[in-house]
């Protein structure tokens, strides 16, 4: 239906949804030695492809209905709880309303379908230095995921989010919050990712809460008998997905849905860390972006539905379950468990670890001066100083350096890192030391010999803590096995009890 859409929208739509619409879904099989009495090219019900039951990811659920209809009347409708405007027949809301212009009541229902169906982490390496802020510190973190969308083979039309980095905003947490401020930089990183052949592809966050420092251990608290996710946190990703919706050409808006994820840092049944993916359902989305839901103060796992109200008129939101009876019984969403928002999305690392970026070199992140680190050209000058017998493209094949680079208030390279931001993305060193050759680099270089190879002064921190007795930043080490920072005069890791060496 190529009136169902502008045709802009169909330039935008992303690679992997254009590559997935050409393919039918289909399972094939071979011919089974035993079973099938047939000839190499005959086929029968042991060995005819098969047709995907159970509809679980959108571009299946949108194939078979483009094949019943024969693509007539394949056009998808985004939720709307907002009265539509234009209607003559009566006084606006409050004094009027009409069948036209009211919005349908919405019943919710779990989604039969996911738009990702696998979140993948590169490496451990993007996961550990995301955890280093709480270990640290204690305090929770957050940070935004950038990588690409894959196939993902394993099952039939599935996409994968790969995360190549963490980027990590300003932000202020304690141990048990996190607030967002305002992020200056915000649009350079997405024009840096976008340069490097990256998107942004979703969120993390830590809700993570100590056991036992000596063993590394951490509390098991979110399960079936508390909540996954709390309802601000679904109105959070619900937010997160409307700012960045999934491009569609079926859609008369446009979009549908949105493929941007949720990543939970939380403590397992083992307590030991674990990562969970989570997506909110598209009448998640539609109830965030119209409005309509609020969070309940006195329980996390409740959402509250909005009543309407002279302002704003909301349509009645229900939701189902059974009594004690066994009967299905409607139920107001006036509260709401948020389990009929939440869609589960498995999280997986690469038996095989991919690097986008250098494993070996490590640049300060961005927004950690809580921690003494800093993003200055002090710091990068004992970078370069640390890399000097490294090859020139593994020392730039660093996100969080490339940023420096093009975000510093001394010397922002802007537009001039182009040529340095194609040698990455394609890993061409000729390229790089190209780069290397400009007025740019020498100017930088310049810089750091003029200030010195000397790391700017920081404090050490204990595991939990905050800043204790300040300590140089030589005499910690690093734990081999587990990345926390010791301090000097031990032999065994504070986190996991294992040896120094």
């Amino acid at each position: 239906n190529t009136g169902s859409a502008p045709l802009s929208f169909f330039l935008f739509e992303d690679e992997i949804d254009q590559f997935l619409t050409k393919q039918d879904g289909k399972i094939y099989r071979n011919r089974d030695p035993q079973l099938c009495r047939h000839g190499a090219l005959g086929k029968c019900v042991h060995c005819v492809p098969l047709e995907v039951i159970r509809v679980i990811f959108p571009h299946f659920y949108l194939t078979r209905d483009i094949d019943v209809f024969r693509g007539k009347f394949a056009a998808l409708e985004n939720i709307s709880c907002k009265i539509k405007s234009g209607c003559e027949g009566h006084s606006p809301w409050p004094e009027g309303i009409c069948t036209k212009c009211q919005p349908s009541a919405i019943t919710l229902n779990r989604q039969k379908y996911r738009h990702v169906d696998n979140i993948m982490f590169e490496n451990h390496t993007i996961a550990d230095r995301f955890l280093d802020f709480w270990r640290k510190t204690g305090s929770q973190r957050m940070g935004y995921l950038y990588g690409r969308y894959t196939e993902h083979k394993d099952i039939p039309l599935g996409i994968r989010a790969e995360v190549a980095a963490i980027y990590e905003p300003p932000q202020t947490a304690t141990q048990n919050s996190l607030e967002l401020l305002e992020d200056p930089k915000a649009a350079a990183v997405d024009e840096i990712a976008s340069k490097l052949g990256l998107c942004k592809v979703g969120w993390i966050f830590t809700d993570l809460v100590s056991e036992d420092t000596r063993i590394g251990t951490v509390r098991y608290t979110r399960n079936q008998d508390s909540y996954f996710l709390s309802a601000e946190e679904c109105i959070t990703a619900g937010h997160f997905q409307n700012q960045q919706p999934n491009p569609c050409r079926l859609s008369r808006e446009g979009h549908f849905g949105s493929k941007f994820v949720t990543v939970l840092a939380t403590g397992g049944p083992d307590n030991q860390v674990h990562f969970e993916g989570y997506q909110v359902s598209n009448q998640c989305m539609a109830l965030v972006r119209d409005e309509c839901l609020l969070p309940c103060k006195d329980a996390s796992e409740l959402g509250y539905a909005k009543e309407s109200s002279p302002e704003q008129y909301v349509p009645d939101v229900f939701y189902k379950d059974k009594d004690k009876f066994g009967n299905d019984v409607t139920f107001l969403a006036r509260p709401l468990p948020v389990e009929y928002l939440i869609i589960d999305i498995t999280t997986t690392f690469p038996k095989d670890p991919q690097y986008t970026f250098s494993s070996s070199q490590r640049f300060p992140i961005e927004n950690r001066e809580m921690l003494g680190e800093t993003q200055d050209f002090h710091s990068l000058a004992t970078y370069l100083s640390q890399c000097s017998s490294t090859v020139f493209l593994n020392i730039v094949s660093d996100f969080h350096l490339l940023l420096f680079l093009v975000t510093n208030e001394v010397m922002p390279l802007g537009d001039s890192i182009g040529l340095l931001l194609d040698a990455v993305k394609t890993s061409n060193e000729d390229v790089a030391q190209t780069w290397k050759k400009s007025e740019q680099w020498a100017t930088i270089e310049q810089l750091c010999s003029t200030v010195g190879g000397q790391p700017s002064s920081s404090h050490g921190y204990g595991a939990m803590g905050g800043p204790s007795v300040p300590v140089s930043a030589s005499s910690m080490w690093s734990c081999l096995h587990c990345t926390f920072m010791n301090q000097p005069g031990t032999e065994h890791c504070e986190m996991c009890s294992l040896p120094r060496s």
